[in-house]
C-alpha cells in the first residue's frame, strides 16, 4: 500500500461537562474573535494603553488621518447632515415635540461618535415607530395645551 493511501487515524473527542460545553458555545456566540487577545501576555501599562484604545479607537487611527481624508469626511457630513436634519425635525413633530427635541437626536450622536471614534455597528436617531410611541406616552402625562412648561423648559 502507498503512503498516500493509507488510512488516516482519527481522534474522537472526549466528552466534556455541560458547564465546560456551555462555557465554549458561549464564548464562541458572543466573543468568536476573542477581544481580549491583544491584553494576553503584556505589561500592565500596555494593557492599560489597549484599554483606553479600545474604548476610544481615534487614539490609535488618529495618528494615522491624513488631511487628504478631511476632503471626503466633509462631504460624508454635508450629506448626512442634509438628510437628517429634516428628517429628525419631522420626527420631532410626530411625536409631538418642538424641533430642537429633533435636532439634539441628530446631533448628540454624532458628536459622540466623533469623540469615541465611530460607530460601524450602531445606528442611533428617531425613527417613526418611536416618535409615535413616544409622543403618545407624552400625551398621556403631559397635555402640550395645558402645561407650557416642564421644569423650566418651554414647550
Amino acid at each position: 500500500m502507498s503512503p498516500t493511501l493509507r488510512a488516516q487515524r482519527l481522534h474522537v473527542a472526549t466528552k466534556q461537562s455541560l458547564f465546560k460545553e456551555f462555557k465554549f458555545t458561549f464564548k464562541e456566540t458572543f466573543f468568536h474573535d476573542d477581544p481580549l487577545r491583544r491584553f494576553k501576555d503584556q505589561p500592565r501599562s500596555k494593557q492599560l494603553w489597549l484599554g483606553i484604545q479600545a474604548v476610544f479607537p481615534n487614539l490609535e487611527w488618529g495618528r494615522r488621518y491624513e488631511l487628504s481624508m478631511f476632503k471626503g469626511d466633509l462631504i460624508a457630513g454635508i450629506t448626512i447632515a442634509s438628510l437628517c436634519i429634516p428628517q429628525d425635525i419631522g420626527y420631532a413633530k410626530l411625536a409631538n415635540m418642538d424641533p430642537q427635541f429633533g435636532l439634539y437626536s441628530s446631533f448628540i450622536p454624532p458628536l459622540n461618535y466623533a469623540i469615541m471614534g465611530g460607530s460601524r455597528d450602531i445606528v442611533i436617531g428617531p425613527v417613526a415607530v418611536v416618535s409615535l410611541l413616544f409622543g403618545s406616552m407624552l400625551q398621556e402625562e403631559i397635555d402640550p395645551k395645558k402645561n407650557t412648561s416642564i421644569n423650566g423648559l418651554h414647550l
